[in-house]
């Protein structure tokens, strides 16, 4: 057998928002043809079209994203790959969900299909069909967050997996293989599912690295943006996520240790950017004080994700700039104290608010996602985070609606206090309802929220398209400005929502591009801009 392994790995399958923007020109595959039927009577449009004039030259104004942070997962398990002299390809599972996957040259003795980013059985199920239509016969190991959590279930629906790891595969994915060539799966090897000669399901003890002393994932070349994993597990229990349970034992990496692997990145790579990928980067509190006295003199510019109530005060902000904090994601969640308590979120909407209020107008950028419908919340609870996002609100923002996708999350523990009930199980994120509404009204409140933040908010901008771009459109504008820039793109991109009829939405589309002429944005010929990427991310 070939010593070859073809690692599967990326996103997942679709975003949750796709069927808000059917029909708009931010819908890859309707955009084409509402370019050119609602916007007939102006020749057609795209957004292609928008551009600025900067240092003498035409720019577009969506200029893609030259750099883009490489994929967590994929980075992480190509080192492991790479540091064990395992030969191997790369297959990005988007070309599965997109039909257009194909199997590289050569032969290969075991296929790795991440799961960290499915999370239901229909896209799981597309992705092993997948592997047994053009890799029959080849051994598949399963590994990742999906994995970890529905191992008992996968193992009995699919028996062309044949063994799963759990929790860490750094001290286990080279030895497993080596015995997969040998046609054996070791048994002395902890952290895994797989079935015995007779077919019987066999589970080996799960254990937990040393996370601070593993290495961190190391490439040769340039990769100026890096992912960056600083910890495992998750400390806090929000009943929505079942993250924790994938991964119980909450392990971290040192300050001292972050600050070196972020230097030798810079280093070896030229990277000077870090996205950390973590739960909560900004906990325990006291390697978060250390990091505030180590990350100012290393230079590295990075993005994190944090809890609401980690911004305390101006102080905090003032370090997190100074340390090179670009953005923070944070959780918000809801605006309602009685969701958040059920959710067990151990974050106040006060807290909300003010680390809202602090950061707005600060140095840090920040993105803030909620959600609604979770069990127990009703159409007045949820009208809270409503009103803070159309009239408080400024800034980047997501609102998702709440799925079930997991039975392992907390959230089942009040399954009788909130009569939560799923009619379709393979279908359980569209098939909920619970004592406070339905999945059908979530998605109304859902879309009756972006339509009107979009009208009525100037300064709040949903985040479902930028990351394909570079940050800032125009580099010559403020922080501020480039933020009503992305509001002005949103409101012609969905045109076809907001007004149905051209005759209406035309005259919308006349006003919005006087709107960006303001800013030195204008309508023209794609072909006569420059082809430098004006980087600005």
């Amino acid at each position: 057998m070939t010593a070859r392994v073809l690692l599967v790995s990326g996103l997942g399958p679709t975003h949750k928002n796709d069927r808000y923007v059917r029909g708009t020109l931010f819908s890859p595959a309707d955009a084409p043809g509402v370019e050119r039927a609602y916007f007939a009577e102006r020749g057609g449009f795209s957004l292609s079209e928008l551009g600025f004039t900067h240092g003498g030259a035409r720019y577009p104004l969506m200029r893609p994203r030259r750099w883009t942070v490489p994929h967590l997962t994929t980075f992480t398990l190509q080192s492991i790959l790479a540091r064990a002299g395992v030969d191997h390809a790369v297959l990005d599972t988007a070309a599965v969900w997109n039909g257009t996957a194909q199997v590289p040259p050569g032969d290969f003795g075991a296929v790795l299909l991440s799961t960290t980013f499915i999370w239901d059985r229909v896209s799981l199920a597309k992705a092993l069909g997948w592997l047994t239509e053009y890799l029959p016969g080849c051994p598949v190991v399963l590994g990742g967050q999906y994995s970890n959590l529905k191992w008992a279930q996968i193992m009995q629906e699919h028996p062309e997996v044949d063994v799963i790891v759990r929790g860490d595969a750094e001290n286990v994915l080279a030895p497993l293989l080596s015995g997969l060539r040998q046609g054996r799966v070791p048994e002395d090897l902890p952290n895994l599912v797989h079935r015995d000669a007779s077919g019987r399901l066999r589970q080996t003890p799960v254990t937990y690295a040393d996370f601070d002393a593993l290495p961190a994932p190391a490439f040769e070349g340039d990769y100026p943006s890096v992912p960056y994993e600083s910890m495992r597990g998750c400390p806090f229990a929000c009943k929505f996520c079942s993250f924790p349970a994938a991964s119980p034992e909450w392990r971290y990496r040192s300050a001292e240790r972050i600050r070196d692997d972020w230097l030798r990145y810079a280093e070896r790579n030229g990277a000077t950017f870090v996205k950390a990928m973590d739960s909560t980067f900004t906990v325990p509190p006291a390697r978060l004080r250390r990091l505030f006295e180590l990350l100012p003199s290393a230079g590295v510019a990075w993005e994190a994700y944090s809890r609401a109530n980690t911004i305390r005060d101006e102080r905090t902000v003032a370090r997190l700039a100074a340390s090179h904090c670009r953005t923070l994601s944070i959780g918000f969640e809801s605006m309602s104290e009685s969701s958040l308590r059920n959710m067990n979120k151990k974050v106040t909407a006060a807290a909300n608010r003010k680390a809202f209020q602090l950061l707005n107008g600060s140095p840090i950028g920040y993105r803030c996602s909620f959600m609604v419908g979770y069990p127990g919340e009703t159409p007045e609870d949820y009208r809270l985070t409503h009103d803070f996002l159309t009239t408080e609100f400024s800034g980047h923002f997501t609102l998702s609606v709440f799925g079930v996708s997991d039975e392992t999350m907390p959230l089942w523990q009040d399954r009788e206090r909130f009569a939560i009930e799923v009619s379709d199980p393979a279908n359980p994120d569209f098939s909920w309802r619970h004592v406070g509404m339905d999945v059908d009204t979530a998605y109304t409140l859902n879309h009756r929220t972006l339509d009107e933040v979009r009208r009525r908010n100037d300064d709040a901008v949903l985040i479902i398209w930028q990351d394909a771009y570079q940050r800032w459109l125009m580099p010559a504008l403020s922080r501020a400005d480039n933020l009503r820039v992305e509001k002005t793109v949103e409101r012609i991109a969905m045109l076809p929502r907001d007004h149905p009829d051209p005759a209406e939405g035309l005259p919308v589309l006349d006003r919005l591009l006087d709107r960006l002429a303001r800013w030195g944005c204008h309508r023209g010929d794609p072909a006569t801009y420059t082809a430098d990427p004006l980087i600005t991310d």
